[in-house]
């Protein structure tokens, strides 16, 4: 059964959050963790359980379940990419943070109450605060789960929407990446019902057209993932797996080619064959690193 970190970062920490969510890394002071039991729990968590980051919030010197229904100006929701480590290399500028954790960003919200993350968990980040943002763990990921209940919406969850082939693997970590997605196919599509697709030019109904990272969102950062250069329309009748599996990839100048591996059965090699030498819709130096990533990480 995974499990939730809850971690307060107070309203001076602004920058260093930031600096966090960016980087793909959370860190504690060691003074933080060296009160009973702090560190071993943070060596206790792994990959696929969360870490739930709440920002600015009141005074935490109050009794038990005194932060039930405040405000928090921020909170953030995270998947644990790789467990505990140390490490001294510089990344925030105030200090070293040596004790670490990977994490990737899966939903961050501003001004949520507390009714909305549940009694337990705002008492977590209420006892963290008391503890120099030092984690409290709970046993179970009831509080994600309400999160993602209360931040997802039928819009955002469309029933013709597609997980990322490279999303998170938990099913509630789904949840918070489809309404990711949902979010880029609206700026993608601006309201239309049909697009072309970036790759074989066809014009097709919305529902066939899923916005693509180019550079994997597992491997973007968090900025990148975010940035509509770093999207295109790929059709589901074939394209976005050709691109999402390297058959096929854009070279420098803007055309599409085919990877050696295509030749692995007879259909595939026609069906990538259909795109050698097209160019890529929308090319341009915004796209190009993007494209570039591809071709060196996936297509080679």
């Amino acid at each position: 059964m995974p499990k939730t970190a809850y971690t307060y970062v107070p309203s001076d920490s602004r920058d260093n959050l930031e600096i966090g969510l960016d980087q793909g890394v959370w860190g504690w002071r060691s003074s933080a963790l060296d009160r009973a039991g702090a560190r071993q729990a943070i060596q206790s968590l792994r990959e696929g359980d969360f870490l739930v980051l709440g920002h600015k919030g009141p005074n935490c010197r109050v009794a038990p379940g005194g932060w039930s229904d405040i405000t928090l100006q921020r909170v953030v929701v995270a998947e644990i990419t790789r467990p505990y480590f140390t490490d001294g290399a510089p990344v925030w500028p105030d200090d070293e943070y040596p004790e670490r954790i990977g994490i990737n960003v899966l939903e961050e919200e501003q001004a949520v109450r507390g009714g909305t993350l549940g009694v337990e968990a705002m008492e977590a980040l209420r006892l963290s605060a008391n503890k120099q943002g030092a984690a409290v763990l709970r046993s179970d990921i009831a509080a994600v789960v309400r999160l993602a209940d209360a931040f997802s919406s039928a819009e955002d969850l469309p029933g013709d929407e597609t997980v990322e082939h490279d999303g998170a693997d938990s099913a509630v970590a789904q949840v918070f990446v489809r309404r990711e997605q949902a979010k880029l196919r609206r700026a993608l599509l601006r309201g239309s019902a049909e697009m072309g697709c970036a790759l074989c030019g066809r014009v097709l109904p919305s529902r066939l057209i899923r916005a693509a990272h180019i550079k994997r969102r597992s491997a973007a950062t968090r900025a990148e993932r975010l940035m509509l250069a770093n999207i295109m329309p790929a059709c589901l009748i074939g394209c976005d797996e050709l691109f999402e599996h390297g058959y096929v990839y854009v070279t420098e100048d803007g055309t599409i080619a085919v990877n050696s591996k295509s030749t692995s059965t007879p259909d595939l090699a026609v069906a990538a064959e259909t795109l050698k030498g097209r160019l890529v819709a929308d090319y341009g130096s915004h796209r190009a690193p993007f494209y570039g990533w591809h071709r060196t990480n996936v297509a080679n």
